[in-house]
């Protein structure tokens, strides 16, 4: 190969390397970040009754009646309803501000780190979901959730 050859291939492969690296979500490279998952619009309207579907939710309905007079608080349109269910546990659903429809976490969450300030991370601009501590009281760490609506997803980290 010529020195003018070497010379294109090296800055083809650099360009192609700066371009693989541009479009690969920041959570392929390290955690899961808020703006990795933005919704496209936040909802600011009342929040609709949450509609008790199933019997855990009607179990539950005056913790997620009380939570739903908030305004959406995650993933754009819902209301993260979350509640203590023992010493140091909570246990959380996302209820959607403009339907109802209530979606479980499907664990409750406990024993998280004393340095940790609170055991579910969220904001209303992003569908990512950081869980601190034991799911069902298993394990521990840190893990990461994709809200897409209907389910809570977890995104494997290195």
């Amino acid at each position: 190969m010529s020195l003018d050859a070497s010379a294109r291939w090296r800055t083809g492969a650099r360009a192609a390397l700066a371009a693989l690296l541009a479009v690969v979500p920041a959570s392929a490279l390290g955690a899961p970040r808020f703006g990795d998952f933005p919704v496209p619009a936040i909802h600011h309207g009342a929040t609709a009754r949450p509609l008790l579907a199933d019997a855990h939710s009607r179990n539950y309905a005056t913790r997620l009646h009380h939570a739903a007079a908030g305004k959406a608080d995650f993933a754009g349109r819902y209301v993260l309803a979350t509640w203590g269910c023992g010493a140091s546990c909570t246990m959380s659903a996302a209820i959607d501000a403009k339907t109802g429809v209530v979606t479980w976490l499907p664990f409750t969450v406990c024993c998280w780190d004393a340095d940790v300030d609170a055991p579910l991370e969220y904001t209303p601009d992003s569908r990512l979901l950081i869980v601190h501590g034991a799911r069902n009281e298993q394990g521990g760490g840190t893990h990461y959730y994709q809200f897409d609506g209907k389910r809570f997803a977890e995104i494997p980290t290195p």
